[in-house]
């Protein structure tokens, strides 16, 4: 693959910058701040795209870092590359709200689909990763000859075990079982056993709560109730209406001074009675003899004693002797007097007896017809008003058997509401019980699903911790096979470039069976500790070439990006790793710098480069 050109619409501090490239080495030079690092981001943003990160990563990103400082919506450019015999150009928007991607063929005059076919095709297969850690290459980061050599060291043992300079296999073994120990401890070894006794509660509680007892009659028994009070008020409404009739119609008795049928019949039976004794009187007073033969008697009283006195005195002159014949006259005549006295007494206790007769019979009629007049029609209607006392008096004793009654029915319901309000309590405790086993049901449930979901995050941690235990399995067998292959051709191809690189000085490199690494000259192996930073940025430089030839096989050779990586170079060895760049490697390199000394070399020592001011 060879970069042509580009353009940036907007880019970090660029707005309509173009820049080309050409065959061999390519200088792109300017000072500090000149924006070698935005062109090369640039490049790589081209090939892999740009993702915004989110929360608070998003701040310090590269999407943030690089976005246009001025009209931010034109995020977006055009990198030029000739890939297999075909010239592409790659469109790309960046802008979060317009992210696009469009690839043209212009050696065919047709866009193709941007797909994972395309980019292995034209990076033979590099990832992200993989780009950043072959042919872009930077300098060892470290500031110190200690630190330096660990990160040499950890990058030379990653390629021996796992043939990616991105991946520490030791780190990784490393990680991978501190990862399983946290996964062991994250198990809840309880768990499955708590789901039993839950499982066995939740099924105890639900053929509980299926027994009869427990179905819900408050609804039936409230309406019972309200039935049967109901009924209730009416019997009792129906009763006080009773009573008060009872009332009045005693009260009515009560003022004609009965207290029964009894009475009434007795007080018309004595009314009758006196009635009768008042005709009887009022007869006998109405007969005209007694009066008459009273006064018979007083005048023959009075003629006998008259005749008995001319006869003691012997005027009348009498075949009797005078004596005897006067006595008996005068007893006549006391006779007679006395039985005009008793007609006289007889007829006066008649009168006495009519009106006392006639002034309790007018008191009778005059009490219950309003009218004392006597005759027949007052006794006969007194007799009806009688009948009427007496039918009141039933139908009194009537209603009375019916009060009875009621007040039994009245006690029935009364039992009954009584009884309603015992089966609500009972159904209400019951109710309350069975709410009390549900909130239990629901929380056991709640606990199932909270410990089912404990249990499958514990098999999902065992399977991890499978996962884990073949991936360890897996990395010793590959590391021990990279180690037999790829570690010992990174070895070989290595040297071969080491040998280049350092101008003869040291021929090799070598890797024991404990990772340590050795520098090979004529006379000794010189442990990589011992060497000095420049030559251990040397080291790193022939590795990161290695990794690249070996990673492009037989494919055309992928451009080298350096990106400052000679800083660390004296000018001797910098002259060495030019000159062999420029004879030994047959791709396209570009050289992104602040120093001119990469100019002056390539000038000195006559090597065609292409050189680019920003």
């Amino acid at each position: 693959m060879k970069l042509l050109d580009l353009h940036i619409n907007g880019f970090g501090k660029f707005h309509g910058k173009d820049m080309d490239f050409q065959n061999g080495l390519n200088v792109v030079y300017g000072k500090n701040e000149a924006g070698k690092s935005t062109i090369h981001t640039f490049i790589r943003g081209m090939l892999f795209g740009i993702e915004r990160g989110r929360g608070r990563a998003s701040r310090n990103d590269l999407y943030t870092k690089y976005e246009p400082w001025e009209d931010s919506a034109n995020y977006q450019g055009w990198l030029r590359l000739e890939s297999g015999g075909f010239t592409y150009r790659i469109e790309r928007k960046f802008s979060k709200n317009s992210k696009e991607v469009h690839v043209i063929n212009e050696t065919l005059g047709k866009e193709i689909t941007p797909d994972k076919t395309f980019y292995d095709q034209v990076l033979c297969g590099l990832t992200e990763t993989s780009y950043n850690n072959t042919i872009s290459i930077g300098q060892l980061k470290s500031a110190t000859d200690s630190s330096m050599v660990a990160e040499l060291k950890n990058y030379i043992a990653n390629l021996n075990t796992s043939g990616s300079m991105a991946l520490n296999i030791t780190r990784a073994s490393a990680f991978l079982k501190k990862q399983r120990k946290d996964l062991e401890n994250q198990i809840v070894p309880e768990a499955a056993r708590n789901y039993t006794t839950l499982l066995g509660e939740i099924r105890g509680i639900e053929q509980e709560i299926s027994s009869p007892e427990f179905e819900n009659q408050l609804t039936s028994c409230r309406s019972m109730q309200k039935d049967v009070n109901e009924r209730l008020a009416k019997k009792r409404e129906e009763r006080e209406e009773m009573i008060q009739k009872i009332a009045r119609g005693r009260q009515i008795l009560a003022g004609n001074q009965f207290d029964g049928e009894a009475s009434i019949r007795a007080y018309l039976q004595k009314a009758e009675k006196v009635y009768g004794e008042y005709k009887t009187a009022r007869a006998d007073s109405e007969k005209k003899s007694r009066p008459v033969l009273s006064i018979l008697c007083f005048l023959l009283a009075a003629v006998s004693l008259l005749a008995s006195a001319g006869l003691f005195a012997g005027l009348l002159p009498v075949p009797f002797p005078p004596l005897w014949g006067g006595a008996a006259l005068a007893a006549a005549a006391v006779l007679l007097l006395l039985a005009g006295l008793l007609l006289r007494m007889k007829i006066k206790r008649c009168q006495k007896e009519l009106e006392l007769s006639a002034g309790l019979i007018r008191e009778i009629f005059a009490r219950h017809l309003g009218d004392g007049s006597i005759s027949d029609e007052a006794m006969n209607a007194l007799s009806q008003r009688m009948e009427e006392f007496v039918r009141l008096n039933a139908a009194l004793e009537k209603s009375e058997a019916s009060l009875r009654e009621q007040q039994a029915e009245i006690e029935t319901l009364q039992q009954k509401a009584e009884s309603c309000s015992a089966e609500i309590e009972t159904q209400q405790r019951l109710q309350w019980e069975l709410e009390k086993k549900l909130e239990r049901l629901s929380f056991c449930k709640d606990q199932v699903a909270a410990l089912q979901h404990v249990i499958d995050e514990n098999d999902r941690l065992r399977d991890e911790i499978t996962a884990i235990d073949l991936a360890l399995e897996t990395m010793t067998e590959v590391s021990t096979s990279i180690r037999a292959s790829f570690g010992l051709l990174l070895n070989k191809t290595a040297s071969d470039l080491i040998s280049g690189i350092t101008g003869g000085i040291y021929r090799s490199m070598s890797v024991d069976e404990n990772l340590n690494i050795f520098m090979n000259t004529r006379t000794k192996l010189v442990p990589i500790e011992q060497v000095s930073s420049g030559t251990m940025d040397q080291i790193y430089l022939a590795l990161r070439l290695a990794v690249a030839r070996l990673m492009q096989g037989k494919n055309d050779p992928l451009p080298l990006i350096f990106d400052d990586s000679f800083v660390q170079y004296d000018d001797e060895r910098l002259r060495t790793a030019l000159r062999w760049l420029a004879a030994s490697y047959d791709g396209q390199c570009i050289i992104f710098t602040c120093h001119r000394r990469e100019l002056q070399i390539l000038e000195e020592e006559k090597i065609p480069f292409h050189r680019i001011n920003i």
